[in-house]
Parts: C-alpha cells; sequence; structure tokens
C-alpha cells in the first residue's frame, strides 16, 4: 500500500486555490510528492527506535540457562517548525492589472509558492546548515550517520553535489506536518480585506494593498541509521564524477533492504549516463538513467531535483 505524501495531505486539506498551486509547482521538486509524509495533531511528538538487538542465536547446554535477550530502545523526539511566508500587492497596482487584481494576486502566490517548496525541499537535504535555514527543522544533513558514506574524493572548492539513497515509511524517513497537516492561504478572499503596507523606502508612509499569508509546521524524520546513505563530494573532477561503482557501494552500507529512492542532481545524473558504455549495435549513447536495479533485485527509481547544489562545500 502506497503511503500518502505531503502533495496528498495538501489536497484532503488545503483550499482549491492552494491544490492547484502546488501542483503546479512539484513537477520540479519531486521531493513534494514522493517522501511519504504523517500529519500529526500538534507540532512534537515521540518516536521509539530500535537501535540494536541481540544478534546471537539462543542456543543452551542441557541444564543450564540464557541470558535474557534486550532489545536497546531510544526515544527521539520529531518537532515540527513554523513556516510562514507572506506575498502583499499594492491595490491600486493589482486593480490595474489588465486580467484583474485576482489574477494579479494569484500570480504573486505562484511565483512565492514555488520558492517556498523549493525551500522546504532544500531543507529536507540540508537542514539547519548552509543551504537549509537554521530556524528550520533538521534535514538528512544533520541526521544521517555520517560513516554510512561514499566519498566520490572531489577536490575542487564549492563544486560538490550529494546523491541521497533514502528508504521511505514510518520506521524510516517521512515528512511530518503538524496541527493536521494543515498548509492553509489566509485570508481566502483577499479583495475583501485590503490593509495597510509600509513603505520598505519610508517607514513613515503607507499604502493599501492587498495581503496573503500561507502558514504550516513542517518535520523531517529519520528513524533508522540505516534509512539514509549519502554519495558525498561528487564534482566535475576527472574520476570524481558519479558511476555505477559509486552507487554500488552505496547499496552495499544498507541493511534490512534497499532504498526506495534515489535523488541527485541533473548534473550527477549527466555523469551516471556518461559513465556508461553504449552496447547497441547502432552506437546509440547510453539512455538517461532513470532507475537502478537494488541488490534484490526490485529497481530504485532516480529522482532529479533541483534541491540539491551542485555547489556544495566539500567539508559538508
Amino acid at each position: 500500500m502506497s503511503l500518502p505524501t505531503m502533495l496528498d495531505v495538501v489536497k484532503r486539506n488545503g483550499s482549491e486555490q492552494l491544490v492547484g498551486l502546488i501542483d503546479e509547482s512539484v513537477k520540479l521538486i519531486p521531493e513534494i510528492r514522493v517522501i511519504p509524509t504523517r500529519t500529526i495533531r500538534g507540532y512534537i511528538y515521540k518516536t521509539r527506535v530500535r537501535t540494536a538487538v541481540p544478534t546471537t542465536a539462543g542456543f543452551r547446554a542441557i541444564n543450564a540457562g540464557v541470558a535474557n535477550s534486550v532489545n536497546t530502545i531510544e526515544n527521539r523526539l520529531v518537532e515540527c517548525f513554523p513556516l510562514e511566508a507572506r506575498w502583499l500587492a499594492d491595490k491600486l497596482q493589482a486593480d490595474s492589472n489588465e486580467d484583474g487584481a485576482a489574477a494579479y494576486i494569484a500570480e504573486e502566490a505562484d511565483g512565492v509558492m514555488k520558492g517556498q517548496l523549493q525551500g522546504i525541499a532544500g531543507q529536507i537535504y540540508y537542514g539547519t546548515g548552509t543551504g537549509g535555514n537554521s530556524a528550520g527543522f533538521p534535514g538528512f544533513i544533520n541526521q544521517y550517520d555520517t560513516s554510512l558514506a561514499i566519498d566520490a574524493g572531489g577536490t575542487t572548492a564549492t563544486t560538490g553535489s550529494s546523491v541521497w539513497m533514502v528508504r521511505f515509511g514510518p520506521k524510516d524517513v517521512q515528512i511530518v506536518m503538524g496541527n493536521n497537516g494543515m498548509l492553509e492561504i489566509t485570508p481566502k478572499a483577499p479583495l475583501e480585506n485590503p490593509v495597510l503596507a509600509t513603505d520598505p523606502n519610508d517607514s513613515n508612509k503607507q499604502f493599501l494593498s492587498y495581503m496573503q499569508d500561507l502558514t504550516g509546521r513542517l518535520g523531517c524524520q529519520v528513524n533508522s541509521k540505516y534509512s539514509l546513505v549519502r554519495i558525498k563530494k561528487l564534482t566535475a573532477d576527472s574520476t570524481h564524477t558519479l558511476t555505477d561503482s559509486m552507487i554500488d557501494q552505496a547499496l552495499e552500507l544498507f541493511q534490512g533492504g534497499g532504498p526506495d529512492a534515489i535523488f541527485m542532481t541533473k548534473r550527477s545524473c549527466r555523469q551516471l549516463k556518461g559513465s556508461r558504455t553504449a552496447t547497441s549495435p547502432t552506437g546509440t549513447p547510453a539512455p538517461w538513467p532513470t532507475q537502478i536495479e537494488g541488490m534484490d533485485g526490485r529497481m530504485i527509481p532516480i529522482f532529479m531535483t533541483e534541491a540539491i547544489s551542485n555547489t556544495e562545500a566539500l567539508t559538508l
């Protein structure tokens, strides 16, 4: 059974306007339509993580006992952080728009929504560090086990990139939306509620404006050290580009099954394509890779994303 994504949650809870904006925006932001999403009533919850299990079979001698088997359980907190974005439209400018004030406001909302979704996707990877927002939720880079990484060895500063292999689900990785998953735009009818806005160039002056606000609470859960594997320091340097060999090494690091998805930049996908030798009789170049065969024979989809950077610091 497929798990709901952030897009599914918004469609269930959101207004028609919000759903339309997200539907249009997520074409270039696969994280919003791929990563499973859980909703919670408040903004924080505890999750139980099994960090160790007995690995020795309980054989015993006759008339001898065995020690109690003990799982090591750790409680972790997952918090949903406040998200807010506001846009203003000068009433005079909006009312003068050839297609009407509503169309002008919708155009403003569309641009802001694209930016916010891009920012949310970036937060999933970069969290509170460079590339993310320090006031937002911890992301993959804050939560993954650094021992589960393949180092591509790139050396040119600020040209690095990463590939993330992710396993989804309640015991692995999921987005968490607080307040029962509400991500909403208010007011619903901005034309009926113009507000006074302050002139950014002179705080003593004001003008009438139409205003809308996007609000919600979001978090990112990484419940197991084996939920994420990273390939890091991918650059354009010779021998430090993405290859099938690196992907195989990363797959080998997973325990208890492989990933459900692989996220990478267009540059990394092009590098992977270029590393392959075409075998067709006509010499046709190798196709753009869209999936990788896992160790269990299952095909793992590749998602190209603009939320991963090609200018990562090599110290990241």
